[in-house]
């Protein structure tokens, strides 16, 4: 069943359960059966993500079209979320122990995922720079035959495009960052406070000294697993979407150009194995933190499944417009070469011009839903406060 069918049915099922009237017993049952369930729909996700196989381009692990489905399975988690949690439940429940904590800390890791959805879209842009200097390193290879002029202009878009790739992460920042520049989390906006109107924008840039490691590093602070009785109630969903919030954000800061991503593979997830959507969660992290440790060495812009097919492919077609070059002439075999290098290079092109926007858009949609439904508990919040007797 697609996710958003899930979803639905799953919504659903919660809606008619809000407008019953049913035995405070019974509730309970239901209520421990929806939470059932919307753990056993994370771990079915998660495996599907996991799963992905890696030969097939367009499903590779952090490919657009990997990145798109992980997106894609975050709002519909966060939707299941938001049901379990505010449908058909008395509302003060959620300034009660255990949530009167979990709530406001898992508001304030909203506002720091909404950070990194900004440093994310800026990231993007040079994505964008990368795929237009690609394009002119295909218009240049594809004229035959290639004459010295082609090779040349070839050789300077590559030129280009092997220094923006390999460029350090807080220097490629700092050079695009402005005196407009703003942190969600930077200006002091705390879990009591709202985020305002003009912050539902994702053009922003985060500011100079943001660092999108130390962002995440902060998102896992207080994150830990319910126990004992609380482990069957709502702490234990609040819990999930905590941690299926900040492995999104560590996965899109691990794929995508972003500011200061020193030690992301250093961030862990404390999530015990026994629970059926950890192990997913666990093997996908442990996948990109091995490729992330490859990337700190190379000091590559990130592992976008395109951007690392573009760069391999820009060292190869570099060395040929080098031998072009120099000998002037090239053999048969090597044009051929440089030729198949060429029409990947095209494809990888044709599919970043077509999956970027979508991401993009995805991005905005994530960052809306973040300050949606952070609205929403924060007035849930609001109306319990009122309607509480005051203390005398």
């Amino acid at each position: 069943m697609p996710a958003t069918d899930y979803q639905a049915s799953f919504l659903g099922r919660i809606s008619i359960r809000r407008n019953q009237v049913i035995a405070m017993d019974g509730n309970h049952e239901q209520e421990l059966q929806d939470l059932e369930l919307f753990s056993k729909h994370v771990s079915e996700r998660f495996a599907e993500l996991l799963s992905s196989p890696d030969d097939i381009p367009c499903h590779a692990l952090l490919s657009i079209s990997w990145l798109r489905k992980l997106l894609d399975f975050f709002l519909c988690c966060e939707a299941e979320f938001k049901g379990v949690l505010m449908m058909g439940n008395d509302p003060s429940q959620i300034s009660k122990p255990p949530l009167d904590r979990l709530i406001p800390e898992f508001l304030d890791r909203s506002v720091k995922a909404l950070d990194v959805c900004n440093a994310v879209t800026n990231g993007l842009e040079s994505v964008r720079h990368y795929q237009k200097l690609a394009e002119i390193v295909v218009s240049a290879l594809e004229q035959k035959p290639i004459g010295d002029g082609q090779s040349r202009r070839a050789k300077k878009a590559l030129t280009s495009l092997m220094s923006a790739m390999n460029v350090d992460d807080k220097e490629c920042s700092a050079a695009k960052a402005t005196e407009r520049s703003w942190s969600f989390s930077r200006r002091g906006v705390s879990s009591k406070d709202r985020v305002p109107e003009h912050f539902r924008s994702v053009s922003n840039q985060v500011a100079k000294n943001w660092s999108a490691a130390k962002q995440i590093q902060a998102m896992t602070n207080n994150l830990v697993p319910p126990r004992g009785a609380e482990g069957s109630g709502l702490a234990s969903p609040v819990y999930t979407m905590s941690v299926i919030m900040v492995f999104v954000m560590w996965a899109l800061v691990a794929a995508i150009p972003c500011q200061e991503r020193n030690g992301l593979s250093a961030i862990h997830f404390p999530a015990p194995k026994q629970l059926n959507w950890a192990q997913s969660i666990i093997g996908l992290h442990e996948k990109i933190g091995e490729e992330w440790k490859k990337k700190e060495k190379k000091g590559t812009a990130g592992l976008l499944d395109e951007m690392q097919k573009m760069e391999k492919l820009g060292n190869i077609l570099m060395d040929f417009t080098d031998s072009f070059q120099f000998h002037g002439d090239i053999t048969d075999q090597k044009a051929e070469e440089a030729a198949a290098r060429s029409v990947e290079l095209a494809e990888t092109c044709r599919r970043m011009e077509e999956g970027l926007l979508p991401l993009q858009i995805q991005i905005r949609e994530v960052f809306h839903r973040i300050v949606k439904t952070r609205t929403e508990l924060l007035n849930a919040l609001d109306q319990v406060g009122k309607s509480s007797p005051p203390l005398l």
